[in-house]
């Protein structure tokens, strides 16, 4: 203890002193205390002793009081670093034996819970805490904060899992009656679905796969949190006919409304199918197939010498002006009195007439589902809530190099957008009641 107090600079402070203050840094009291503290300066480390004083407590199963103790059993958990040194918190943890479950016909032998840390983690919870803040307020990747504080990367991965389950066992979704559904593709996971809240802005649900059976699942989930599916009122997607039949299956109250974005996407797609049989005739247009997609104020110098090719008479032209003129439909939307559902019927009669089979096509497919783009023109949704968390997911995957398993992709989803209440900053004073 002497050799202890003179590496940190405690001079006199005697044995009980040393002891006080660090029961006091680790936030304990009765019956529990630090008992001693063990410096190991060759492997960086300080250990703190911690021992429970009681001889009877109460049953943390049943809660009866004044239970005999059992038996004590040695446990270590791995603290926020002391100085500049890794710290360890070591002690015997009573195990109770209690008459009130044994009468029940329990098991009678229960160990207690220790005041600084989960039961069956090896963090303090002050270390998890770190671990939480590290990961979803910085970003960086787990393996990299294993490596910082000198874990193996499985543990924390445990503990994040661990946590993130217990967080969302206390989520309400019982407010939810907007949704958005996207897909993601995921390397070696594959499809995952995202289920957010247009609310919140909170993921509600991340499973694998792109099928009806994903809105089964994420149905199951709202309702064991609270919601009902029958509060549902409004659904924002892309035309993939398994949401669409999952939509009708499972949410019986719920109106479709499709996302602009795809809306877009499905005329970038049918410009370029027009592009690319053309091109056969029409030399120039090869290696110009994001001139045709991009903005007028994005072009680069070399795509700005191409504007020729616009005032042709090419189909590929054609094309281009219907995709520019479905565009500035969706813009406006947003505008007060704007008659964009006349506007939408004149587009899709343009379309059909227009030639060109992609287009063609794309016009029968938007009469077809012609009911949800007018409630996403009459209500202004959109679905780029759902586009940036994709964003954000994909950030996630770059900065961690892939993620080799679906639970590990789904643990860090819901950390980082799952919008749950989990350990604060440990850095931070704790803030105080108004």
């Amino acid at each position: 203890m002497a050799d202890m107090a003179a590496v940190l600079g405690l001079g006199t402070v005697m044995s009980n002193g040393m002891n006080e203050l660090f029961t006091a840094a680790l936030g304990l009291s009765s019956p529990w205390q630090v008992s001693e503290v063990r410096f190991e300066q060759a492997a960086h480390e300080i250990h703190f002793d911690v021992r429970c004083e009681a001889r009877r407590l109460p049953c943390p199963r049943c809660g009866a009081a004044d239970q005999p103790i059992h038996d004590r059993q040695a446990r270590v958990w791995q603290h926020l670093h002391f100085f500049q040194f890794r710290a360890f918190v070591h002690a015997e943890v009573p195990r109770v034996r209690c008459a009130v479950c044994g009468e029940r016909g329990e098991p009678e032998v229960h160990q207690v819970l220790v005041p600084w840390a989960r039961a069956r983690s090896g963090f303090t919870l002050l270390m998890e805490a770190l671990v939480v803040t590290l990961v979803r307020m910085s970003g960086m990747p787990v393996r990299q904060v294993a490596a910082l504080l000198g874990v193996t990367d499985q543990r924390l991965w445990r503990s994040l899992e661990a946590l993130v389950d217990a967080a969302r066992e206390t989520v309400s979704m019982a407010a939810v009656t907007a949704i958005g559904i996207d897909e993601k593709h995921v390397g070696r996971i594959g499809v995952v679905s995202v289920v957010h809240d247009v609310g919140s802005g909170a993921v509600l649900h991340v499973s694998r796969g792109a099928k009806a059976a994903n809105l089964n699942a994420f149905v199951a989930d709202l309702t064991a949190h609270g919601g009902s599916p029958e509060r549902i009122e409004t659904v924002t997607l892309d035309m993939a006919r398994a949401y669409i039949a999952g939509v009708a299956s499972h949410l019986p109250n719920a109106a479709t409304c499709f996302d602009p974005f795809h809306l877009v996407q499905l005329a970038n797609e049918a410009m370029d199918q027009v592009r690319r049989h053309e091109v056969a005739e029409r030399p120039e247009l090869k290696g110009t197939r994001y001139h045709w997609l991009k903005d007028a104020s994005d072009w680069t110098r070399a795509e700005l010498d191409l504007h020729w090719l616009r005032m042709t008479r090419c189909q590929t032209t054609r094309a281009w002006q219907m995709k520019e003129a479905f565009r500035e439909l969706l813009r406006l939307r947003r505008q007060p009195n704007a008659p964009v559902i006349l506007l939408l019927d004149r587009w899709i009669s343009w379309a059909r007439r227009s030639r060109l089979a992609p287009f063609k096509r794309l016009a029968k497919t938007f009469a077809h589902h012609r009911a949800g783009i007018e409630r996403m023109l009459a209500g202004a949704h959109s679905n780029a809530r759902a586009e940036s968390i994709n964003a954000a997911i994909q950030a996630q995957i770059s900065r961690a190099r892939g993620f080799r398993t679906f639970a590990k992709l789904r643990t860090i989803v819901y950390l980082t957008l799952g919008g749950l209440r989990l350990p604060n900053c440990p850095l931070r004073p704790a803030p105080t009641p108004a």
